[in-house]
């Protein structure tokens, strides 16, 4: 492994004492890894003394803690800035490198960024082993990146922004790149985007290193209703600034809109269950922009409501994989 090739794992953390240790294995596991860097977000339970207890003690790990909670953005830009390894990679508390993942992504030439599959599971314990797939190397563009991020109701979640990628830590500075601590919603997504309008090649291969594990409870499972503000008005502020490729301007307003609807909705709920119908019907009529999307969304929550109640519910199978690319589809 050249100098080059060192790999530093950042792993932001809060109340994961459960799984950090896990991950922190994982991440150890891995030869070219040089430096993994935990940082404990002001955590209620033992997650650094978790995270301790997974050292190896080949001297690569190094664990913080900060005294209040800053968000996953923070933990991770202050972790990149107290590491050294020329080359980046994130993995949640929560999850865990299968082996051989980085071997298999330093093998591509010419990239700044690069990802690999990522295989959902409900149960981590014991780990499944991922189908072998061939790398399949190819170009992932900002338009077809944003495209791969707009969600579709009804279909499992599987956008492009979950993607895990590698970033070259030369490629961050060069372009005074990092992720918006105002925002713990959408992050990395806006992060790829900043980074693919600056010219990042962003290669992704087909072969599977990242084990993501689903969890009702996880962070980004929940969005609050801040969140989705502070993620759509992140997006607009790319757009304003004017310099959003012609060809990816139409998609990046699609997915602004819709980011928009989800908030107007989700604002609507939020003045209905705090103040009741009358209050959400003030905050309706008050912004009529918001009514379409507000309506659209009461009558597709209904409509699945009332097909669950038609179809008797039936056991999901928890065994197996889903895989985030095609390759595994």
């Amino acid at each position: 492994m050249t100098r080059d090739e060192k790999v530093c794992v950042i792993i932001a953390a809060r109340n994961a004492e459960q799984t950090i240790g896990r991950a922190v294995r994982s991440a150890l596991a891995e030869p070219d890894v040089d430096e993994v860097v935990v940082v404990d977000d002001a955590s209620d339970d033992r997650t650094m003394a978790a995270a301790a207890a997974a050292d190896d003690t080949t001297r690569r790990l190094d664990i913080v803690r900060f005294r209040t909670n800053r968000g996953p953005s923070a933990a991770r830009n202050h972790a990149i800035a107290i590491s050294r390894a020329p080359l980046i990679a994130i993995l949640d508390a929560d999850d865990f490198f299968f082996p051989g993942r980085f071997r298999r992504m330093l093998a591509c030439p010419d990239w700044d960024f690069i990802a690999d599959n990522i295989a959902f599971m409900q149960e981590a314990d014991p780990a499944p082993q991922p189908e072998d797939f061939p790398p399949h190397p190819r170009r992932l563009g900002l338009k077809d990146f944003i495209l791969g991020n707009i969600s579709r109701r009804g279909a499992p979640r599987g956008e492009l922004g979950f993607l895990k990628p590698v970033m070259r830590r030369a490629f961050l500075d060069a372009h005074d790149l990092g992720y918006r601590e105002d925002m713990r919603l959408g992050e990395d997504y806006e992060l790829y985007v900043r980074a693919l309008i600056a010219g990042a090649r962003y290669t992704v291969i087909e072969s599977c290193g990242y084990g993501a594990v689903v969890r009702p409870d996880s962070l980004s499972g929940r969005h609050r209703t801040k969140d989705l503000e502070a993620l759509h008005a992140a997006e607009c502020t790319i757009l304003a600034a004017g310099n959003v490729p012609s060809e990816a301007a139409e998609a990046m307003r699609r997915h602004c809109r819709q980011v928009g609807q989800r908030h107007a909705l989700r604002h609507f709920l939020d003045r209905k269950r705090e103040g009741g119908a009358g209050a959400a019907l003030a905050y309706a009529a008050g912004n009529p922009a918001a009514l379409p999307a507000i309506a659209q969304g009461i009558l597709t929550d209904k409509l699945e409501a009332a097909r669950r109640r038609m179809r008797p519910t039936e056991p999901r199978p928890q065994e197996g994989l889903r895989y985030l690319l095609p390759a595994g589809r």
